[in-house]
């Protein structure tokens, strides 16, 4: 790849105002959003916001949309976001897939690349691959101004990880993983900025900002190549004190269960995929709901999403035999009606999209999914790649 791709220069998104502001022009689209709105919406004086509209105007953020009719005085103009202003590369690492996704700023996903992966073949086929799919992707390159428009690489990775310093752990099945720090390696090798976050996380992220507007509690549960989950609580993604949340795959059903690649017995990935594997897929699904009931009475969480490509294959299955057991369980309870459970959705991009908004929701001003502080591909304010782009959280 071109090392003079270094990331995105958007010095008009220094601070959360604008940051806010740019939210609001995103979620209304093309029918756009006149200044006035945005003072109200944000609490922003009228002053405020027409400086930091201009200033977006002047990066190629936001445009004219036309005008709206006035109460009073001259016809407001409404103002759009720019979709293509900027972009970001959402990459899955699955253990035998890799799956690359371009999304614009908008979070529409332009193009999408699928290539055979093995996950166990070592860092430099890993990251030659990776590398070779996001050049692929034949990105857009600088605008009129000359300011490369990709803000940077999201990659999701089977856990377990360390999102907040980029390092990926003893991923399951994979330990010669264990203390690589894929997000620093990457990020020096494709010149951007890079973001890593373990895959159930990237797509519960991206479900949680689809699902807007944004609140509640859910568990997204992914059945693939392993079993995961990603956890979003009172509307904000859940990663834990150290970022290892969701290792829903490794809890034990079974003690004297077969053995795990995990080094344990009896865990409900085990027992899923061995299910899957002799073709009984509604002992799979009350498998996943056993543990679906169990993280609903630890979380009281309000739905529960099902993704990855075991389920999609069978998404009827899963979704009922889930939504049996947690409906024994509210019957048992007798404290209302059964959680409700529904497939994910998204074409099999889930992951991919999601690791996309890893890059682009902290444009946006959602606090919890930041870029981490320090590493080569994290900076947030300052010199760094994101030319001084800094959200204030």
């Amino acid at each position: 790849m071109n090392r003079s791709n270094t990331g995105a220069n958007l010095p008009a998104l220094r601070n959360h105002n604008a940051a806010l502001v740019l939210d609001l022009l995103r979620t209304a689209g093309e029918a756009g959003i006149s200044r006035l709105e945005l003072a109200e919406r944000t609490g922003l004086t009228p002053q405020a916001v027409s400086k930091i509209t201009a200033r977006l105007r002047g990066e190629g953020l936001a445009a004219e949309a036309g005008h709206r009719p006035s109460t009073g005085g001259k016809p407001r103009t409404v103002l759009r976001l720019v979709p293509d202003a900027g972009y970001a590369v959402g990459l899955h690492l699955d253990r035998d897939e890799l799956t690359a996704v371009l999304v614009d700023l908008a979070g529409t996903t332009v193009e999408t690349r699928r290539a055979p992966l093995d996950l166990g073949a070592g860092a430099e086929v890993v990251l030659e691959a990776a590398s070779r799919e996001i050049a692929a992707l034949g990105f857009p390159p600088p605008g009129p101004s000359g300011r490369q428009r990709l803000l940077g690489v999201g990659v999701a990775a089977p856990g377990p990880l360390d999102h907040g310093r980029g390092v990926l752990h003893r991923v399951t099945g994979f330990p010669q993983w264990d203390g690589f720090a894929l997000r620093d390696v990457l990020s020096e090798r494709l010149g951007l900025p890079v973001v890593l976050d373990k895959d159930t996380n990237a797509a519960a992220l991206g479900l949680a900002l689809r699902a807007r507007p944004a609140g509640g509690s859910f568990a997204y549960l992914h059945l693939g190549t392993g079993l995961g989950a990603g956890l979003v609580l009172g509307g904000a993604l859940y990663r834990g004190a150290r970022t290892g949340a969701g290792e829903f795959g490794h809890q034990t059903l079974q003690m004297d269960g077969p053995p795990c690649s995990c080094g344990g017995r009896g865990c409900i990935e085990a027992l899923c995929l061995a299910a899957v594997t002799r073709g009984d897929i509604a002992e799979a699904a009350r498998l996943l709901g056993t543990g679906a009931a169990n993280l609903v009475g630890l979380l009281d969480i309000d739905r529960v999403l099902l993704g990855g490509r075991v389920v999609a294959a069978q998404e009827d299955v899963f979704v009922r035999g889930v939504g049996a057991v947690l409906a024994e369980l509210a019957q048992r309870e007798g404290g209302g009606p059964a959680v409700p459970v529904a497939a994910a959705g998204g074409d099999g991009r889930a992951v991919a999209d999601g690791a996309a908004q890893l890059v682009l929701a902290p444009v946006f001003g959602h606090a919890n999914v930041a870029f981490p502080s320090g590493g080569s591909g994290a900076e947030v304010a300052g010199s760094g790649p994101m030319g001084g782009f800094a959200v204030v959280i």
